[in-house]
């Protein structure tokens, strides 16, 4: 005569009294809890996941500490599952598509800087530095152009090298806003 298996796991008592516990307090709720999603939240979260995200986090809660209302806090605990959820989506949404044809087409077009000649280009930045006053100019081309360093450039015209520095983020300033004010600025 066999005698009967017996499964190899042992199961503690503590574990039966969560069990217990949750299958007494926990689940008849279950019911009510979606009826509640669904009217309070209708279309913005996957029902499911919440249930079993909150259901998660009682228990979670429950080995913690007593819970002396269980609806009340699993109603609140789903609450803040959806709340997360949302924050969540709204920092990163991502939307499944069903046909990837119906998504609009990335417009292949060349910009206008793309358009433009590497002359055209090359005339558009000397305008610019043109524009900018003498000593600033003169900086710009020392440093930027000939690839002098500001301390060199500052020893050459008897300057501070935080006067250089400053001319320099003037400049660079100056520069950036005209390229932009040409709609070209992000490209130099």
């Amino acid at each position: 005569m066999e005698s009967p298996q017996t499964d190899p796991t042992p199961v503690s008592a503590s574990t039966l009294t969560v069990s217990r516990w949750f299958a007494e307090e926990v689940q008849p709720h279950e019911p009510m809890l979606r009826a509640w999603l669904r009217g309070s939240f209708p279309r913005k979260c996957e029902l499911d996941d919440v249930v079993q995200e909150s259901f998660l986090r009682v228990l979670r809660a429950r080995t913690a500490e007593p819970i002396r209302s269980t609806k009340a806090f699993l109603f609140r605990v789903a609450r803040n599952v959806v709340i997360d959820l949302l924050r969540r989506n709204r920092n990163s949404p991502v939307e499944a598509v069903a046909d990837l044809a119906s998504l609009p087409a990335v417009d292949d077009r060349p910009t206008a800087f793309e358009c433009l000649t590497a002359d055209e280009r090359l005339q558009l930045l000397a305008d610019a530095i043109a524009a900018l006053p003498p000593r600033g100019r003169e900086l710009m081309l020392l440093c930027k152009i000939h690839g002098v360093t500001h301390h060199e450039a500052a020893n050459r015209l008897g300057l501070a090298p935080k006067t250089v520095d400053e001319h320099i983020s003037r400049g660079l300033k100056q520069l950036g806003a005209e390229l932009r004010a040409r709609g070209l600025g992000a490209h130099f």
